[in-house]
């Protein structure tokens, strides 16, 4: 099939997302952005995260829970009941994408599991979130908190001195989020070739451990694990936060010629040629006492006019702001950071989509729905499948909790 300028890219993808909190419902706005026609489908007293504030946005509704969940529609299906549970089987065997992020046993037990539903859905794509896989992690609680410290990310982020810490977003469920749709959109274009569905999965521990990257590649390099080290970086030198007159800048060196430059600019050039600092290797080994003489030059001015004198010296340095500040700075660079969403009747101030396709754009058509919202809807007509032969059934496994 092949799409017009301005067309939806998933435009034609129905998604039944059964998923809460956060991962899976990142995950289905992504796909619903893109065109897929998303169902929420939810039990009676909503996704958990509608009961999570303050804050609130211009609707009265949680920004926690609108800030995943717009472009779709809500439908409620009390799965205990025969009623509930015969909508939501509809709704899924009328979709091309089921996500899931159920406890172990659960969708098995209402027949929404993905053995059940590809033995009449063979081009069916069933995208399981699970916190440690379905193994002997299935019965372990995945929660993003939990992950960050047993996953080892806390270990490494805070000070030196300071107790471990997680970082200030719930930043694994987001990459799970993302490894979701990727994991989908590359089971679609199986599809589209084979016409065979598959199950995917994705785990929150898993995605943490790779999107760790440096810090689990150096693990297993040195057999040493990576400790705390503030702002600083293992590899680079000066990478980290400088105090200033007024607050913290981030400079960012990553080449002897920016070493230099920033030393120029900061009125101490003879530190590029002295043999502490002469080259990054001799520049980690000596971090402590180079930033001492880096703050000792940086006291002198602001964080805003060093971060504007450097960058014009071709050294990346910022400063630490807040979040409206990193708003407005994205305002003014042009990347249009905010949305209004709109469906006529409500208005929904959202965060961008941040992916841009020339000829193929997301689209912003639906607020987050209210609970119950949609009541009634379903998707058109099933598409027949295509001969599914290339792609061999799935072994059927226990799924995991997650939060």
């Amino acid at each position: 099939m092949s799409l017009g300028e301005g067309a939806s890219p998933l435009a034609g993808i129905k998604v039944a997302d059964f998923s809460r909190v956060l991962a899976g419902p990142f995950a289905s706005m992504m796909l619903a952005d893109f065109g897929a026609d998303v169902i929420k489908i939810e039990h009676p007293a909503g996704d958990d995260t509608r009961a999570w504030v303050p804050p609130v946005d211009d609707n009265g509704m949680g920004s926690y829970f609108s800030s995943v969940n717009r472009n779709k529609r809500s439908v409620v299906c009390d799965l205990r009941t025969a009623l509930g549970l015969a909508e939501a089987r509809n709704i899924a065997l009328a979709a091309d994408v089921v996500i899931e992020n159920f406890r172990p046993g659960v969708m098995e037990r209402y027949g929404l599991d993905h053995a059940a539903l590809r033995a009449e859905r063979p081009h069916l794509v069933y995208c399981s979130i699970t916190g440690f896989g379905t193994d002997a992690g299935a019965h372990l609680p995945g929660y993003d908190l939990l992950v960050q410290a047993v996953g080892g990310l806390m270990s490494v982020t805070g000070s030196p001195d300071s107790e471990p810490s997680k970082v200030g977003v719930a930043l694994v469920d987001v990459i799970t989020g993302q490894n979701a749709v990727v994991g989908i959109l590359a089971a679609l274009r199986v599809r589209d070739s084979t016409g065979a569905g598959q199950r995917v999965e994705v785990n929150l521990l898993s995605s943490l451990l790779a999107g760790m990257v440096n810090q689990t590649s150096s693990t297993l390099a040195t057999g040493t694990a990576p400790r705390r080290m503030g702002n600083a970086h293992p590899s680079i030198a000066p990478y980290e936060t400088f105090r200033t007159e007024d607050g913290p800048i981030a400079v960012a060196v990553g080449t002897d010629r920016q070493f230099a430059n920033l030393v120029r600019v900061l009125g101490r050039p003879e530190l590029a040629d002295d043999e502490r600092f002469s080259c990054n290797a001799d520049r980690l080994a000596n971090r402590v006492q180079l930033k001492e003489l880096l703050e000792a030059s940086l006291q002198h001015r602001s964080a805003a006019e060093w971060s504007a004198t450097l960058l014009l010296e071709g050294v990346p340095a910022g400063k630490v702001n807040s979040i409206a500040e990193a708003l407005e700075l994205a305002t003014m660079l042009g990347l249009d950071p905010v949305v209004n969403v709109t469906d006529g009747s409500r208005t929904s101030r959202q965060i961008a989509n941040p992916i841009r396709l020339s000829h193929t754009p997301v689209r912003y058509l639906r607020p987050p729905p209210l609970l119950g919202e949609h009541a009634g809807a379903t998707f058109a007509a099933p598409t027949p499948p295509l001969e599914a032969t290339t792609i061999p059934a799935l072994h059927t496994t226990r799924r995991n909790s997650h939060a």
